[in-house]
């Protein structure tokens, strides 16, 4: 191997070791109580691994209000290989982003040839605190699955437009003749579709990256060579000007421009057909507008100073006006400070535009959720900007007599106070109580995760204390209906019947599509004695949720207890097939079959109970029962 390449290599194998050295106390986190179980702990086809039903199902449904198939049978192959153990999910999670961070730097290190600079923009990815979320949190899996694709598509695009030989641009008049490199592209542009393709399967998000590969032909591969960036007067928007040869850069690129445009309609179509968006009635596009640009600035402060980092920002709806305005001012300060030397500098407006380009898809013009902003959503934009910084560093300093010792001082430091930055917030993702708390101590009023705090405390049996938060959740947003229904649970739990019915009905007014409002409506109605109300509740959960467990099972049992046993046998079947290792189930479709009658099917039955819980004692005694029924005719 020569000298170079065994280089290369060697940098590569020690950001990866540095990389999974820094994030391996992650492995000893547990799932945390937001969204973790939506997409793992609390998701029957994924806990049930990869089969071919539970692909087809990863592909025809979304999964948190998102489609992105590839991520989830990610997931179901974590469950297949590890069960629900937390270790073996933020493992997978971990060497995903390693594998990101050096593929980061053979992407520089081919695009530039400089070692050293692609080297700690790699390590300043890999090691900055903003990207914890992203690697830590089992849920946002989708972040760097989604990178890692993308990443390799510009790989194979790199490897592409390196090798077109003869890319020339015959130019009559605004007609052109493509050369034959772009006619008949070769096989690593097919690469690069390919796995552009599987991105944007495993997180929507990488609509933006035929702009990216635009930006890539700009600089460094200066394949935009006759790209005009001219103003016509003081005072007036600079403009660029779309040439001929630009234009086939463009077209070029139309099967990547196709894939994102239906990613993105299909992401609408979801988002919108889940209740994911918010609408410009409830939040203005003036109040987003200024939203996005206060977040820009947010974001670009937490780059430098990744301080007071949290889970959930609650978007505060409208900023002030003068903080608006500073923030619109600040932005197109700094566009026009890296306009200016774009002939001399040009990494600058790539790594400007890059920053600002691919964060555009969760700015907030088209809301989703209720966060102002994320530290996750800077996973692929910090790129830009920490291109910008370092090649700037550099040509700063090209006149410094000593700049190779001042940059590499200066790099280290940067390195090692990252480092200590994400061990640092690494440790709040230890678990749910430990996150929540944090995130509230560094925002404040935050109703989510009051909330969320609210759930972790109430499963540790602090029952007082969680609806303690849920009070203040809904004191905080009134209009919040997970905190009716958590405050329900919670008294219900207490048997406080009718002030938990109370709260699910309130919950079911504000959110009437919650299949587990139902539920557990129905529940309370039945621990009151009105079955046929709650067998109504039961219905329409299932109606809304066909794979729901639960309901099925509650159904079941409140059939059997109106006495309509087989409807009740069919509903445990349901159940069972949906969730094949509840002992619980097979109990009472035992009681069901023996309520019948069918004496050697309630053995099975009971017998598939303690097979799965030895120490089920309700099983043992109902199996005594059945077994002694079934040998008392013979005996006489």
């Amino acid at each position: 191997m020569s000298r170079p390449r065994f280089q290369i290599w060697l940098m590569a194998a020690l950001l990866a070791l540095m990389t999974i050295a820094v994030y391996w106390p992650a492995m000893s986190d547990d799932f945390v109580s937001y969204d973790d179980n939506v997409v793992v702990t609390s998701n029957v086809h994924v806990q049930n691994g990869l089969t071919l039903e539970n692909v087809k199902w990863a592909f025809c449904n979304p999964v948190n209000n998102i489609w992105h198939p590839l991520t989830v049978l990610s997931h179901m192959l974590d469950c297949q290989l590890f069960g629900l153990k937390p270790w073996g999910h933020h493992l997978t999670s971990v060497l995903l982003h390693t594998i990101n961070t050096v593929l980061i730097f053979l992407l520089l290190r081919n695009l530039t040839g400089a070692i050293w600079r692609s080297v700690l923009v790699a390590a300043l990815f890999g090691l900055h605190p903003l990207h914890v979320e992203s690697v830590a949190w089992v849920a946002e899996r989708k972040d760097v699955l989604s990178t890692g694709f993308g990443l390799l598509t510009l790989i194979c695009y790199v490897r592409y437009a390196e090798n077109v030989t003869g890319d020339k641009c015959q130019v009559t008049g605004m007609n052109s003749t493509l050369s034959p490199a772009i006619r008949h592209p070769s096989r690593f542009y097919w690469l690069a579709l390919f796995f552009f393709a599987l991105g944007l399967m495993s997180k929507p998000m990488l609509v933006t990256w035929p702009v990216v590969m635009l930006l890539l032909d700009y600089w460094p591969l200066r394949r935009v060579s006759s790209f005009k960036f001219s103003v016509s007067s003081p005072g007036t928007t600079p403009s660029a000007t779309l040439n001929p040869r630009l234009s086939a850069l463009v077209f070029e690129k139309w099967p990547f421009f196709g894939l994102a445009a239906a990613t993105s309609i299909v992401t609408f179509i979801v988002q919108k057909q889940t209740s994911a968006l918010v609408t410009v009635e409830d939040l203005p596009f003036g109040a987003r507008g200024g939203n996005a640009l206060i977040s820009y600035c947010r974001y670009l402060g937490k780059l430098f100073w990744p301080v007071d980092l949290a889970v959930f920002y609650p978007h505060p709806g409208h900023w002030p006006l003068e903080q608006v305005v500073l923030a619109g001012g600040l932005l197109a300060g700094i566009t026009v400070l890296f306009i200016a030397p774009w002939r001399q500098y040009p990494f600058m407006l790539m790594g400007w535009v890059w920053f600002v380009g691919t964060l555009v898809p969760v700015i907030g013009l088209v809301q989703v959720g209720e966060q102002a902003m994320a530290d996750r959503y800077t996973y692929i934009p910090s790129l830009g900007v920490l291109i910008l910084a370092i090649w700037g560093a550099y040509e700063l300093t090209q006149s410094w007599r000593y700049q190779g010792m001042v940059l590499s001082v200066a790099g280290c430091l940067a390195v090692v106070l990252c480092l200590g930055l994400t061990r640092q917030q690494l440790g709040f993702w230890r678990d749910s109580e430990t996150l929540f708390r944090h995130a509230l101590a560094v925002t404040g009023d935050n109703y989510l995760m009051d909330n969320n705090l609210g759930v972790t405390l109430e499963k540790k049996g602090q029952t007082d204390e969680a609806i303690r938060q849920y009070q203040i959740t809904i004191r905080l947003k009134p209009g919040y209906a997970d905190a009716y229904f958590n405050l329900g649970a919670a008294l219900g739990r207490k048997g406080q019947m009718d002030e938990a019915i109370s709260q699910f009905q309130k919950a079911i007014r504000l959110k009437p599509d919650d299949a587990e409002a139902y539920n557990s409506l129905g529940i309370a109605l039945g621990m009151k004695g009105q079955m046929d109300e709650a067998t109504s509740q039961f219905q329409k959960a299932i109606r809304l949720k066909p794979d729901y467990a639960d309901a099925h099972y509650n159904l079941g049992i409140a059939l059997g207890m109106k006495g309509q046993m087989d409807e009740a046998i069919s509903q445990f079947q349901e159940a069972i097939r949906l969730r094949p290792d509840d002992a619980e189930v097979y109990n009472n479709l035992g009681n069901a079959f023996s309520q019948k009658g069918q004496t050697d099917e309630a053995i099975t039955q009971f017998q598939e109970a303690i097979r799965l819980k030895p120490d089920y004692a309700e099983a043992r005694t109902n199996l005594a029962r059945a077994l002694e029924m079934k040998n008392t005719p013979a005996s006489r």
